[in-house]
């Protein structure tokens, strides 16, 4: 009976325990997953040979496959290197005025690149369940802009967007399934703001500055190497 007993304890304890998954330090986590990058709301003015116009631009939302790569110095702090494939983005043109009687169409389509670094610390690293925050620097690397067809009819032409520097701040939790794998959530702030360019008419005297300041969310799995 006694050697029941013992036995039914130390059973429960390892079916119920929470197991210690400490970070170490040179541990590199590997995720991927689905990133979603989510423009801020707010219309962009557009300027006309320097001069304002009732004219404004607004962002779209994309989903791409995420990547990041994570290194740990110690157990609570680390590097992240986050990257995507190409995220392409429609861009709307809002003319309440009917200056170029398009109001609402889609003017344009741009593609980038956000290839972010951030630290992280770690608040709990020894449970399943392992929260951080992070802050780091972003660089936007923007590519193949180009004016949908209407835009063109109306003698918009040779778009151009510049690349982007910008800070980036993140929330997230990595819920640990064994020592290899675990699952990655995160939430986060970047900082992307850009000027474009375009000819109209042939004449470059088009231009606006366009604040995409995205929240980005990602679902991820991760391998620890």
């Amino acid at each position: 009976m006694f050697k029941r007993s013992i036995l039914s304890v130390a059973l429960a304890t390892t079916l119920f325990s929470t197991p210690l998954l400490a970070n170490q330090a040179g541990d590199i986590y590997l995720r991927g997953g689905i990133t979603n990058v989510s423009p801020n709301s707010d219309q962009s003015a557009i300027f006309l040979a320097d001069t304002d116009s009732t004219m404004s631009l607004s962002v779209g939302d994309d989903t791409q496959l995420g990547l990041n790569f994570v290194y740990f110095f110690t157990a609570e702090i680390a590097l992240e290197v986050l990257a995507a494939t190409p995220f392409t983005h429609d861009i709307t043109l809002h003319d309440p005025q009917a200056v170029l009687g398009a109001d609402g169409i889609k003017l344009a389509e741009v593609t980038h690149l956000p290839p972010t670094l951030s630290a992280l610390y770690y608040f709990n690293t020894e449970g399943r369940f392992q929260p951080y925050v992070g802050v780091g620097v972003n660089y936007t690397i923007f590519f193949d802009e180009s004016f949908t067809q209407a835009p063109k009819d109306l003698g918009l032409s040779n778009l151009s967007l510049d690349g982007s520097f910008g800070i980036a701040g993140q929330i997230g939790a990595d819920y640990h399934i064994d020592d290899s794998w675990h699952v990655n959530a995160s939430i986060r702030y970047i900082n992307i703001e850009t000027d474009a360019s375009f000819d109209v008419a042939g004449d470059a005297i088009g231009s606006s500055s366009v604040d995409i300041n995205p929240v980005v969310y990602s679902l991820m799995v991760g391998y620890t190497f």
